[in-house]
């Protein structure tokens, strides 16, 4: 039992060489004297986000940096948003009916940058909303050229949502710091065009990944953080069910983008956190399996605090999300190819 109990630690070891990769977005200005940035449009991919959208224009209304133009691209929405799009002062872009070979939200981003007319463009989630005043500003000061993304920091209201932590943290750990995340993407006009921009993902649900290899292969650099402070989410808080069909979309594909260096790291800090709950459990609860599964779940919930507001009590309970985890990962797996059905449309899971 001794070996199994050292095994799993120096998996769960493993997982100190990925904290580095939950670093939040740097606090720095752009130089004074340099060059300003260019002039700066945001584009709002929305369908059926009437109960979205007032929070993240609210939040853009008050950032001390004004954008150029504001754009809600409303993908045939049944609801409310465009009305509350207007009612907001941002512009609305009506694509028409989604061509053959096209997502909704590819070609809703597509759409959007076509009729923007900044040199700077800030896609930007529904779901999504400034934390501060400043967070536009700091976003923009802290762009290194290229394609830069934040993955938001992930608001937790009910038990339900707590079952995305290990999402969370592999979406983190297999993209940041040199990859790009779904919900917000700032990138200047030149290099969006010089890679394709999303009419060369335009069938893809995990667009982004996409996205980060055709700008590194035009040469275009990528970067990204976690925007703890500056913007956050919530994730699938209508239930259950719509936490499964929204992981199992892409997830599994998502892995598959991971290079792989980073996903034998993941895996085996995974594989750790697995063994520790066996090993009580075959063990009766030993003292060492417990101050183990203590250890990991102190590891575990530091590393949880920095993606979202995962609470203190859960990090103990973190083999319930464990199983979760796994369970729709197989689904996703199982899925890949196949008709799932997301915002009122079938689409086949990457």
């Amino acid at each position: 039992m001794w070996v199994f109990w050292s095994i799993a630690l120096l998996l769960l070891c493993a997982g100190f060489l990925l904290g580095p990769r939950l670093r939040s977005l740097p606090s720095r200005s752009r130089a004074a004297g340099g060059a300003p940035p260019p002039s700066l449009s945001i584009i709002i991919p929305a369908r059926d986000e009437a109960h979205n959208l007032p929070a993240l224009l609210e939040s853009l209304a008050a950032q001390s940096l004004r954008p150029h133009e504001v754009i809600v691209v409303d993908d045939a929405s049944s609801d409310g948003t465009a009305a509350i799009a207007r009612s907001s002062g941002a512009r609305v872009v009506s694509p028409g009916s989604l061509p053959d070979g096209w997502r909704g939200k590819t070609h809703a981003c597509h759409c959007g940058a076509r009729a923007a007319s900044g040199g700077l463009l800030l896609f930007v989630d529904a779901d999504v909303r400034f934390e501060r005043p400043d967070g536009l500003r700091r976003l923009v000061d802290a762009w290194p050229g290229g394609a830069f993304s934040l993955c938001p920091w992930h608001a937790v209201e009910t038990p339900v949502e707590h079952l995305s932590l290990f999402f969370n943290l592999n979406m983190v750990l297999g993209t940041a710091p040199q990859g790009l995340f779904g919900p917000m993407l700032l990138i200047d006009r030149v290099s969006y065009e010089r890679c394709g921009g999303h009419q060369r993902v335009r069938d893809k649900v995990l667009e982004h990944f996409r996205l980060a290899r055709h700008a590194r292969e035009a040469g275009i650099a990528v970067a990204s953080a976690v925007g703890r402070g500056v913007v956050s989410f919530r994730m699938y808080p209508v239930g259950f069910g719509d936490l499964v069909e929204g992981w199992t979309k892409g997830f599994a594909s998502g892995a598959g983008q991971v290079p792989a260096w980073s996903m034998r790291v993941i895996t085996a800090w995974l594989t750790g956190l697995l063994i520790v709950p066996a090993g009580c459990l075959l063990s009766g609860c030993a003292v060492e399996w417990l101050a183990l599964h203590g250890a990991a779940s102190a590891q575990l919930a530091v590393f949880a605090r920095r993606v979202g507001s995962f609470r203190w009590w859960w990090a103990p309970l973190y083999p319930v999300a464990l199983v979760c985890f796994f369970a729709i990962f197989a689904r996703s797996a199982a899925h890949s190819g196949r008709k799932v059905t997301w915002k009122g449309r079938e689409i086949h899971a990457d």
